[in-house]
């Protein structure tokens, strides 16, 4: 494999990534009351589509108004029926997809179910409604009093879905992956990272089921296999559909199970497979040391890569299978270090594209110097009053409000800024 970032990359299904930089997936919180594409977050996927990458991977669509991970994420109204039935619906999506990729970028669409990671006040359900999850293990984003008290404050108590539960999380995948094909995006990637519902089912920490979705690595991906099946039935053919993987969340105990459950996603026609990792609980995703081994501190370029030796195994497991790495990457150097040892086919960058919405083309870009193609990031200072804090999610819920707030002044047309020291 070349480890030049301007390669083309061939999917399965015959989909062509122009390179190998990715804009990868970042909660946007635009989509407003009605929880539709919105002109302003239309106008950020522009300028993202022009940025030069290879690909532009939008935040959460999630599949259920009802339950969304924040409250402005965007989502179907209610049950898709068709292109036909559905008429302006089609159309404010197929705006969006335009706005995307009216450069000759193509956008994957990044759908989910949060589970129960539905904050309480997220979707239509009510704050007092009770969230949905393959078990009803109540979210708990630390040890100490003020921690639980957050949890509860937070996540309502979630209850163990149903049979019919199942049935209709999986067609509201379907339905939703429809409406994406209908509207002219390239494709979805299934979210199964970051603790969300996939996740939930594929993790015995959070999947304590004892039927036909729990008890074996092959039992608990049911869930997400039965839903890739049945999109492939309702979208064309060169549809890709790829699938974001947790890593960091799978102790060497369990290392197998999760190598055999990526066997049977290679098995099923998967396009590509994201490797990331954390969740609300434990948010390794939004970590702001970009050093995840102490002990490599040496290895100044593999360190940008949150996630690389689970990469480097999955490709040495799976080596036909695309592999997409995100987590820490902030250099041109960075990402030619992954390139060349083999640990992945394409580069996601998250938090740069919110700072820069062409750091892709400055990266690609030969007349730029090594020093130049890279960005430095610092930890977002937290408010006075929040500083004696120490859980973890609000730690993280500042990171990720910061570069919300800089993917709102894309849409707005000003300037953005990276964290100051």
């Amino acid at each position: 494999m070349s480890s030049s970032l301007g390669d083309a990359v061939k999917l399965p299904r015959g989909l062509v990534f122009p390179n190998r930089l990715i804009k990868a997936a970042l909660a946007e919180q635009m989509a407003g009351s009605e929880n539709t594409p919105t002109p302003k977050l239309m106008e950020v996927y522009n300028q993202w589509g022009k940025g030069g990458w290879g690909a532009v991977l939008t935040g959460n669509v999630q599949v259920d108004v009802n339950h969304l991970g924040t409250p402005f994420d965007p989502a179907p109204p209610s049950e898709y029926i068709g292109k036909e039935s559905n008429p302006a619906l089609v159309q404010t999506w197929a705006k969006y997809a335009e706005a995307s990729q009216q450069h000759g970028v193509p956008s994957i669409v990044q759908i989910c179910h949060p589970g129960r990671q539905s904050l309480r006040n997220a979707g239509k359900r009510g704050i007092f409604a009770s969230t949905i999850a393959p078990s009803a293990i109540p979210m708990q984003t630390g040890e100490g009093l003020l921690d639980r008290i957050i949890s509860r404050l937070a996540f309502p108590a979630p209850r163990e879905m149903t049979q019919q539960d199942i049935d209709t999380v999986t067609k509201q995948f379907v339905d939703t992956a429809r409406l994406v094909a209908d509207a002219g995006f390239s494709g979805i990637e299934l979210h199964g990272a970051h603790g969300f519902l996939i996740d939930q089912f594929l993790n015995p920490k959070t999947n304590l089921r004892t039927d036909a979705y729990g008890g074996s690595a092959e039992k608990r991906a049911k869930f997400v296999l039965d839903i890739l099946s049945q999109i492939r039935k309702v979208v064309p053919a060169t549809f890709c559909i790829g699938i974001k993987f947790n890593s960091a969340d799978h102790s060497s105990a369990s290392f197998e199970d999760t190598m055999a459950q990526i066997g049977l996603l290679v098995d099923a026609g998967i396009d590509f497979l994201e490797v990331s990792g954390g969740s609300y609980e434990d948010p390794q995703m939004m970590s702001t040391n970009s050093q995840p081994h102490p002990e490599k501190s040496q290895r100044t370029l593999a360190r940008e890569a949150f996630f690389l030796e689970f990469a480097r195994e999955t490709r040495k497991r799976f080596p036909t299978l695309i592999l997409m790495l995100t987590g820490g990457f902030r250099s041109r150097a960075g990402a030619e270090h992954a390139l060349r040892e083999n640990a992945c086919d394409l580069i996601g960058f998250g938090r740069p594209a919110a700072v820069e919405p062409a750091f892709a083309r400055r990266l690609l870009d030969e007349s730029v110097s090594a020093e130049e193609a890279e960005m430095h990031l610092n930890k977002v200072k937290p408010p006075f009053l929040l500083r004696w804090l120490s859980n973890k999610a609000v730690g993280a819920g500042l990171e990720s409000s910061y570069y919300v707030g800089q993917i709102k002044r894309i849409g707005d047309g000003l300037k953005t800024f990276a964290p100051s020291l």
